[in-house]
């Protein structure tokens, strides 16, 4: 079973790229970020076409999740993560297939820090936090997989910046980080390439893939139940240099 997340950065504009690669890796399951498109918008019928069902929570412009399963249909479980019922923005989905609980999730930028939009990713981060020790809890095998917005550590990043006010960097977004993984979850692609850089997204600025000045964000992270499936895990980089390419590259897994 191989799983996979791709923020895709526009499903609609990007749906040719999205396309191909299916096609050419045919993943079982695909979490997508940054839909970047209303409910009505999302191409089911192109997905459905390629051989995918799908489940989504869109949004206008910014945001938007959804969950892929090649030859099946997502049973979604949940829309949004619990705790703050104000709480509009399409960054979290839910379903089970083929025996997984897979979630899709998109974590805040944070940026510009300090301010509002760091306050809100510290307190979205809590309640995924929250809502993931109850999936530890209830011994079920899931998938947390996304754009965790998060350089965990400098193996994490091209170039350590001293002093910097990037919100993916600072101290308590990576305390929150490790205060998930405390939980027990896997990080599997660093599970099984602890020594190399994983980069999964490079800026469109500054010629940040051709200097190869990425950062590792995305990741897929294995409750205790899952992780002794784990074969093989890693980033499909060439996806990142194709024509109208997302910022990202695509991050997978495979399982027994």
């Amino acid at each position: 079973m191989r799983i996979a997340t791709y923020n895709i950065s526009n499903v609609v504009k990007r749906l040719p790229n999205l396309l191909e690669w299916l096609d050419e890796r045919r993943p079982d399951v695909v979490c997508l970020q940054e839909l970047k498109a209303a409910d009505a918008l999302f191409p089911q019928a192109e997905l459905e076409a390629a051989g995918y069902g799908a489940v989504w929570q869109g949004e206008r412009t910014w945001n938007g999740v959804a969950i892929l399963a090649r030859g099946a249909e997502p049973v979604a479980t949940r829309y949004g993560l619990p705790g703050d019922p104000t709480d509009r923005q399409a960054r979290y989905v839910e379903a089970a297939v083929n025996g997984v609980l897979v979630a899709s999730i998109y974590l805040p930028n944070g940026n510009p820090q300090p301010g509002p939009k760091f306050a809100y990713k510290l307190a979205w981060f809590d309640r995924l936090i929250a809502h993931a020790e109850g999936l530890v809890a209830s011994g079920a095998p899931v998938a947390l997989a996304g754009d965790f917005n998060v350089v965990p550590t400098a193996l994490d990043i091209y170039r350590v910046k001293p002093h910097t006010t990037d919100a993916l960097q600072q101290p308590q977004t990576r305390a929150a980080w490790r205060r998930l993984l405390d939980q027990g979850w896997t990080d599997a692609v660093r599970a099984l390439h602890p020594d190399a850089p994983m980069f999964s997204f490079w800026d469109y600025l500054r010629n940040a893939w051709d200097r190869d000045a990425g950062m590792r964000l995305d990741a897929v992270l294995l409750s205790p139940s899952l992780a002794p499936r784990l074969r093989a895990a890693g980033v499909d980089r060439d996806v990142r240099g194709r024509p109208g390419a997302s910022d990202h590259a695509p991050v997978w897994i495979e399982l027994d």
